[in-house]
């Protein structure tokens, strides 16, 4: 693996981290949409089968043809971003394959083929199977997009906070140890549920901004109106259990990620009764100079908020990017050590793991592959930080984590308070009458997507320059291939997904310029 990374030009490593990127970003345009909506067509089935009227078949039937495009774009492009481990990452396929490979097997194998199953009997099985059948159906294909997203968030989850594995120096392999620490982590539990609540608000605000598009044109009255109704439902609970579990997901961070949390708020210097930044300036285009600045200028701050989310305490200490740079003592005494000793102990992992697979191969005394062993063990938290060059390399670029969680926060509150009012009009008011908040619904569309797109930059960038935190850098991960060529696949990726967004785009403002088909009326 040393030699790997020294031989690895910083462009591959660039472009590989950018395809990734590329092929994330656009894998989550799909995504939530699919979760989202798969809750909305379940509800609405729901009525059908309670009350038996036609009007609820219809109004799943349109929101399932919807779902259906929708869902197909996803499935092509989380194949490609699965493919990516391979090609662009295989020393890190390679370190911890038998770990992060497990869930993603798991989701391919149990959750795609149990959504991929049953999505077909949703579609074609109407007048085929019982009412009853087919319910089922419809839910079981949205938990099997929900189980597929579990997998999915177990292995990413686990790359935040590796747990449930041992390093065999033999094999020069993380190996699992426990597979219920892997899959039930506390990182994957609310990691899940964060991002799956936040996928469902998505699905709430296209339904009433599709809904609203028809009031504007006195199309489809009752379905509007009716599929406003759920989607504002949903889409409020939603917003309330994402900032639940966001605030629980904060402790997490605070606790096992000292340094993203540090740089979300940039938090240069930390202590106790810290104050969680409502706003500041940090420059969005560069790094700021934090050895020399106490805080960013013009910063607001709340009082006590950031002790209190971090700790629960409003005395809680927080560490900032120079104390976790420098070493500083934990609330409970334990001292966390330096990046600089960080890394020469890592320095003395690679070494120690080095010298005792020759000691191994060259057949020396048993005591001395054991002293070779004992030290590699003694340091082995630290292995990764030996792969680090520059203490600057762990410092995440600040001003995108600041704004991104910013947005990420500020767009949630936003949302909430949309989905309240919009539940208090529907129900007190003719909310066909109100073209403002027609318009509202739909230009918050965009907006959402990028408060959800904004929390996976905060969770990816935060973890810089690690792959698995504090245990391989992206540097030692990346693949042995010519920059050149990852460019150039980077670019037919990038034409590619442009074209598939701009043909779901398409047919879907097709289906909704369309509009249900109404079996009542046939």
């Amino acid at each position: 693996m040393n030699n790997l990374f020294l031989s690895v030009d910083p462009a591959t490593i660039d472009w590989s981290r950018a395809q990734f990127a590329l092929t994330a970003i656009y894998h989550w345009l799909f995504v939530p949409l699919t979760l989202g909506l798969a809750v909305i067509m379940g509800i609405m089935e729901t009525c059908y089968y309670s009350t038996k009227k036609q009007f609820w078949k219809d109004c799943a039937r349109f929101w399932q043809k919807l779902f259906g495009i929708n869902f197909a774009m996803g499935v092509a492009t989380g194949i490609i971003l699965e493919f990516e481990f391979g090609t662009n990452w295989s020393n890190y396929s390679w370190f911890v394959g038998d770990i992060f490979g497990a869930p993603l097997a798991i989701e391919g194998i149990v959750a795609f083929f149990m959504e991929s199953t049953f999505v077909a009997v949703m579609y074609f099985g109407w007048e085929k199977v019982s009412r009853g059948f087919h319910l089922a159906s419809t839910w079981l294909t949205g938990l099997g997009a929900t189980i597929s997203a579990w997998w999915i968030l177990v292995a990413n989850s686990w790359m935040q906070y590796p747990v449930g594995c041992e390093f065999n120096p033999d094999t020069v392999r993380n190996e699992m140890v426990s597979f219920i620490d892997v899959a039930f982590s506390p990182f994957a539990v609310m990691k899940f549920c964060h991002t799956v609540t936040s996928a469902w608000i998505i699905g709430a605000v296209f339904v009433v901004a599709v809904s609203c598009w028809y009031l504007m044109r006195n199309r489809e009255v009752k379905l509007a109106k009716e599929s406003i109704k759920v989607g504002a439902a949903v889409g409020l609970v939603a917003t309330l259990l994402a900032m639940a579990t966001g605030h629980i997901s904060g402790e997490q961070v605070a606790e096992k990620q000292p340094m993203k949390l540090a740089a979300m708020e940039a938090l240069y210097n930390g202590g106790t009764e810290q104050g969680l930044t409502a706003v500041a300036w940090v420059n969005p285009f560069s790094q700021p100079d934090f050895r020399n600045e106490e805080e960013p200028p013009l910063r607001i701050a709340m009082p006590y908020a950031l002790s209190v989310m971090a700790t629960r305490d409003i005395h809680g200490y927080v560490p900032g990017i120079n104390d976790i740079i420098n070493g500083y003592t934990k609330p409970d005494g334990t001292v966390e050590p330096s990046y600089a000793e960080k890394i020469e102990r890592g320095k003395i992992a690679i070494q120690a793991l080095a010298d005792y697979r020759n000691a191994k191969a060259e057949g020396a005394d048993e005591s001395v592959v054991a002293s070779h062993l004992s030290l590699l063990t003694s340091n082995m938290k630290y292995f990764g930080y030996g792969y680090i060059r520059d203490i600057d390399e762990l410092v995440p670029y600040i001003p995108i984590n600041f704004w991104a969680f910013r947005v990420m926060v500020g767009m949630g509150c936003l949302l909430m308070l949309f989905f309240a009012v919009v539940l208090f009009v529907i129900y007190k008011k003719d909310i066909s009458r109100l073209r403002w908040l027609h318009i509202a619904a739909i230009a918050l569309v965009p907006l959402a997507y990028i408060a959800s797109e904004s929390g996976w930059l905060v969770a990816e960038f935060g973890r810089q320059p690690w792959t698995i935190q504090d245990l391989l850098p992206v540097s030692a991960s990346v693949s042995a291939v010519n920059a050149g060529s990852v460019a150039l696949t980077f670019f037919i990726f990038l034409v590619l997904f442009t074209t598939m967004l701009a043909v779901e785009l398409n047919i879907m403002f097709k289906q909704i310029s369309k509009g249900p088909e109404y079996e009542s009326r046939k």
